[in-house]
This record gives structure tokens, sequence and C-alpha cells, in this order.
């Protein structure tokens, strides 16, 4: 039985713009990174430049866009890695102010069942701004809540209290009035959030969960998510006892925070992949409770998009690459912990690598450049199209299963007799580290030829 809402109906036709009028030749690409994107863009056989306009395709910065975007012309064909205003849905006030926005239309439109579907994030203020209201909600419940820097990434900033005096440079009540002669400095602006204090645990452990997804357009919303992503999980079992609040390797999965722990492991840099994680729940709650999970994963995507699809400036030279951070509880309730419009594309271990080095060549086959594509596709890669205007059915073959999150990912014909998994988990460990930033130029060679091998047999499927 179909899991769609009957209130966001099904998807229509849609035209979906090539890379017309492009000059003949290799793809001219800009970037500012020397990443995992950067490898991909050579490997394509694309051409560099640091032309500021003559380019095909910039993987640019957040900052670039908001700097220097709105004093540029671009051609038809020429693509960007970022929408205007991408902060509508990755700065963590914005995206809880237009989830309940959202939230509010549908019950003035009288869809009240799909109304009751905005629950997946937790009870939010905003600080110094909210304090007043704050304070009465916690009042009542009390409990554990969590302190982040509404702009901040990589677990900066962030921080949980269980008592009001923990914050009180955040009271409104401090702040300067008419008539005082003094005037204290503004607190800086956070989101204050009820703690998950309940979270579901593999081994003990805390983690979350990092999925990609592609935006292509706002108006009609286009949705691409791909099939794997991975779990991050914290180096200390979990408890929640108050006394334990301040252990960061124990509450914040960031690995940018975990892999300062003495405990870190740089062979799998804490992670796992999220078919792995998928059959582990498959092996303990079953196969129709996981993808029930799965499901519900999927749909905090996209309504999360479309809360912001009005307000999102809409450009078709542009497109995005989203890391959605999503928790699961201890019900198996999915909660979205925030959207990231720069996720890191660095890669921690070689199987990180070439996962990373996969999915960025997807991404650019969707932006298809080089006009390769019929248009009417509905998998690219590991990419699946779930939203085009609406919902987009899932194939015949994977009919009893309601998403395509945690499938497997058909990569062409096995080389050595071995698939391309098998040599991952055959392969050794990087050196000089991997603690979740750069790995060593030696691993990352080889993680790169594998991946070339790769490209070799993806560029044969779209000729």
């Amino acid at each position: 039985m179909s899991r769609m809402p009957k209130h966001l109906g099904s998807s229509g036709p849609v035209h979906r713009p090539k890379g017309e009028g492009r000059a003949s030749g290799p793809v001219k690409f800009r970037t500012s990174f020397s990443n995992t994107i950067y490898d991909v863009l050579c490997a394509k056989g694309w051409e560099e430049t640091d032309s500021e306009h003559d380019w095909d395709v910039h993987w640019a910065e957040r900052e670039w866009v908001f700097e220097v975007f709105d004093q540029m012309h671009l051609e038809p064909h020429q693509r960007l890695n970022h929408f205007r205003n991408a902060k509508e849905i990755c700065r963590k006030d914005l995206l809880i102010k237009n989830l309940k926005k959202r939230k509010r239309q549908l019950e003035k439109e009288g869809s009240y069942e799909e109304a009751t579907q905005y629950d997946f994030f937790p009870v939010t203020f905003n600080l110094p701004r909210e304090y007043a209201l704050f304070v009465e909600e916690f009042k009542r419940q009390g409990g554990l809540w969590i302190m982040k820097p509404i702009g901040s990434a990589q677990g900066k900033g962030i921080f949980l209290f269980s008592k009001l005096s923990e914050i009180s440079e955040w009271r409104t009540d401090y702040r300067y009035r008419p008539g005082n002669n003094k005037q204290e400095k503004e607190a800086d602006a956070y989101v204050v959030q009820r703690y998950i204090n309940n979270p579901y645990l593999v081994g003990g452990k805390k983690f979350d969960l990092r999925l990609y997804v592609v935006v292509t357009s706002f108006s009609p919303l286009n949705v691409w998510i791909y099939r794997t992503g991975f779990a991050r999980f914290t180096n200390t079992r979990y408890n929640d006892d108050v006394s334990d609040i301040t252990n960061s390797f124990m509450h914040l999965t960031n690995v940018a925070i975990q892999k300062t722990a003495d405990d870190y492991d740089k062979r799998t840099g804490g992670k796992w992949d999220l078919r792995r994680l998928k059959l582990h729940m498959i092996s303990q709650f079953g196969a129709e409770t996981t993808d029930a999970v799965f499901w519900e994963m999927q749909m905090i995507i996209i309504r999360s998009l479309l809360s912001v699809s009005s307000v999102m400036i809409n450009d078709k030279h542009c497109f995005e690459l989203y890391g959605y951070d999503i928790m699961i509880d201890d019900t198996l309730k999915p909660w979205l912990i925030e959207v990231n419009a720069s996720p890191s594309l660095s890669a921690s271990t070689q199987e990180d690598y070439v996962m990373k080095c996969e999915m960025l060549n997807d991404v650019l086959d969707i932006v298809d450049v080089e006009g390769k594509l019929k248009g009417d596709e509905e998998h690219v890669g590991g990419f699946d199209l779930v939203y085009e205007n609406g919902f987009v059915d899932m194939d015949p073959k994977h009919r009893g299963w309601s998403s395509y999150l945690g499938s497997g990912i058909d990569r062409g014909p096995k080389k050595n007799g071995k698939g391309r998994r098998q040599q991952q988990q055959q392969a050794q460990p990087p050196e000089n580290g991997g603690g979740g930033g750069e790995m060593g130029e030696k691993p990352r060679l080889a993680a790169l030829d594998q991946y070339s091998k790769f490209l070799q047999t993806a560029a044969k499927g779209l000729k």
C-alpha cells in the first residue's frame, strides 16, 4: 500500500533545462575547493579556469554567492551550485520559522491531517528574542535543552544545559532600555531546542544520519535523494545522566568533535554506511517497520523543502546539494536536526572518499551541462527523483518498499571478479590520520585511482 499523502498529489510533466548554448569542447569549471569535488571535476576531463565569467560550472563557496552573484549576468548554459537565499533552509532559526509557517498555512487551508505531520523538529525558540517564551516552556517542562549558534557548523558553540542560570547572558531583561546609562553587549543569536534524550542506540552509542539531497528547481520543486549516506557515531556510550551533559564525545556526533577523542577510530571514521544501518534495523525490527522509518525520513526531506519553496529565489542556473542531518529516537521516530548547504566534501577514509566522489559525479550528471541526458530520467547513478512537482512513483521492481533510501546502487559490471564494495572493504586504512578532514596524499591517490575506474564505467553509461 502506498504511503503517499493524498494532499501532496503526484507528479506531472516538468521541463528540465539542459546546458543549451555551451561552446563545443571540454566543460570549463571553476572552484576554490581542493577536496573531493575538485578531484571529480578533473577526473571527468573538464578544464579548470580562474576566469570570473568564462566557465560552465562553478562550484562556489556560499560567501561568493552572497557577494558576487547578484552583480553577474549568467549565460543560459552556466550552472552554479547554490541558490541565492539558501539560508532560508540552512540557517537554524530560519529553518524552524519556515517549518512553523508551513504548518500554520496548512491549518489555515483546512489540511489538518498534513499539518499534523510537521512534528519532526524539536520544540525550538530563538534567543535572546524569544527568551520569555522559552522560560515559560522551561518552567512547565524543565528537562535537558541544547543551545546552538544559528549560523555555525561542525558542532562549534553547541552546549547542553538543565538550569536557567546557565544561559543568563541571553536574558532579554538585561538588554538596553531607554533611560539606562549602561548598554550591555547583545548576546549572540542562538536557537534553544528540547534535547532528544532518548536516541535510538547501536552498540550503546548515539548516532545521527547524513543524507544527500539535490534540488534542481524550487519552482516547480524537483528533488533527488541519494540512496546511501552514513551514520556518524559518538565515541562514548550514551547515558542521560545530567552530570555527563558536558561530555561532547557522548552527546555530539560531529566528526570535527569526535576525531579529537583519544579512542577515535581512524579506520572507519566512526561511520556506518546507510545500507549497513538499514540491514541492522531490519534484523532488529523487521522489514516493514524499518521501511516505515526510512519513508518518514524521506518525507521529512520533502516537507522541509516544500516549506521553503515559496520563499526561495528560483533560478534556472542554480542547483543545490544539501546535507540533511536526521536523528532517530528509541521509538523509531526520525527528527530533523539541521540542513547544510555546504556539506563537508572532505574524506576521512578511502571508503568515504569513493562514496563522496561517486555521489558528486552523479550530482554533476544530474546537472547535465553536456546535454547527455534525455530529460525524463528518474534515476541517475545513486540518485532517485522522488519529487517533481509532485511525487514520483517507485519502480515496479522496488514495489514493497516505500523509499529507495538505503538500497544498493547498481554501478554496472564488476571488475576483476570483485564488486566495488568488496574492494573498498579490503582496502587498507588511510595513512597519516584521516581524522574527518583530509587524507594523506598516498591513500588519496589510491582512492582517486579506484574512483577513476568507476568514472570510466559511468561515462559509458551516459553515451
